[in-house]
């Protein structure tokens, strides 16, 4: 009701008025708790994720801390151990000791075969390379024609010659008969002696003449001086040839072959005559046995090199001029065996490291022998009964404390 300009409400009103500000005032408050409460969630998960950050990071630090410990002690362990080494205990072992050359291959006696008379055109060559010949085989003939008419002609005085001696000897007999029945004188006698003794004398030079003519003609071809086998022929039908043509055929007498091995002054004086050898020519898969049959007395001032002549048998295989390697046996020694992989080598010259009873790498100076399938000999420096570094001595230095590994 209003009453004027003052409005007068009933209690009804006033009371639906204070329930509506209440509610308000409740909604307000209900908010303002819901944030208080989401802000608490909020900060409590921070310092959750701070919390688990922290845990994680220490955890790290915790592993990171104990892995870095753990290396300190392997490094420490490491330093205190060393590098694991391989180690061996040669001993000493018996080794053939081979001396390794070269050489080339040859006839042991080479005979070279030329003309030995007056020569000519030659007809036939009955020989080749290759062919096995006798002693006075013909190898080749010459044309005779010539000297065939020569002899003839020989022949012809000497029968002249032997009518005259006969004339001769009949006029002495009749002179004899009237000397002594005064009709010639002494001196008559004396002059037919004579007649008689030269018509004798030119029968003896004619055939003397044929004989000789009669060689010529037989040197005319040529033999086989020995028997042996054909290594070179130079000389075809149709040649003309002479005693300067030079060398027609080349003979290894009885076939025997050799190599012409050379070696250095020590190894010369290491072999004997009957050593064994073991020839490979180059390009032949064939191994030959042969044995020194000499050995050059003189040394080559500028190579210091001999040779030691090795004979062989004959084989088609070994072509004379050829290249070959020899192996030649020249005693046993005895000495520790290790293998390439142990020797190093620098500019003082071959060494090795054994381990001592300390573990310790030291360096030991040695000398090489000869090589074989075995290893390398060792003449000085090593008794055999050291423990060796087998591998990688090169990346050890000395005095470094190793850890040995011994193999068989």
């Amino acid at each position: 009701m209003t009453r004027g300009s003052i409005h007068i409400f009933d209690q009804e009103t006033i009371m639906n008025y204070e329930s509506s500000v209440s509610a308000n005032a409740v909604a307000v408050e209900t908010i303002q708790e819901g944030g208080r409460r989401a802000m608490r969630g909020w900060i409590i998960a921070a310092v959750l994720f701070t919390l688990l950050i922290a845990a994680a990071a220490a955890a790290f630090i915790l592993t990171r801390s104990q892995t870095d410990a753990t290396k300190a002690a392997q490094e420490a362990a490491k330093k205190t151990a060393g590098q694991t080494v391989t180690v061996v205990a040669p001993g000493r072992d018996t080794v053939d000791r081979m001396i390794n050359a070269t050489g080339t291959l040859a006839a042991r006696r080479e005979i070279p075969v030329g003309v030995v008379g007056e020569g000519g055109r030659v007809v036939r060559v009955f020989v080749d390379a290759g062919d096995w010949v006798k002693q006075g085989q013909t190898l080749l003939s010459i044309d005779r024609a010539v000297q065939t008419q020569e002899g003839e002609s020989l022949k012809a005085q000497i029968g002249v010659a032997r009518a005259d001696l006969q004339l001769a000897e009949n006029e002495m007999k009749r002179a004899l008969q009237l000397v002594e029945r005064g009709f010639i004188s002494a001196a008559d006698v004396d002059r037919r002696t004579a007649t008689r003794d030269a018509a004798r004398a030119r029968v003896n030079v004619a055939i003397a003449q044929l004989g000789a003519a009669t060689a010529r003609t037989a040197n005319l071809d040529v033999r086989a001086p020995v028997s042996g086998y054909v290594l070179q022929r130079s000389v075809e039908p149709g040649q003309t040839v002479s005693a300067g043509s030079g060398v027609l055929f080349r003979l290894a007498q009885g076939g025997e072959m050799e190599l012409r091995a050379q070696l250095g002054e020590l190894d010369l004086a290491a072999v004997s005559i009957g050593v064994p050898a073991q020839v490979s020519p180059v390009g032949s898969a064939q191994v030959f046995t042969g044995n020194i049959w000499q050995i050059s007395p003189i040394i080559d001032a500028q190579s210091r090199q001999g040779t030691a002549r090795i004979a062989l048998p004959f084989d088609k295989a070994l072509r004379t001029g050829g290249f070959a390697n020899v192996a030649i046996r020249a005693g046993a020694t005895t000495a520790p065996i290790l293998p390439e992989s142990a020797v190093q080598n620098d500019k003082d010259g071959s060494y090795v490291f054994i381990i001592d009873k300390a573990n310790k790498a030291i360096r030991r100076n040695v000398q090489i022998g000869d090589i074989s399938v075995k290893g390398i000999a060792i003449t000085a420096g090593l008794d055999g009964n050291e423990r060796v570094v087998l591998r990688a001595a090169g990346f050890l230095t000395p005095g470094e404390t190793v850890t040995p590994k011994l193999t068989k």
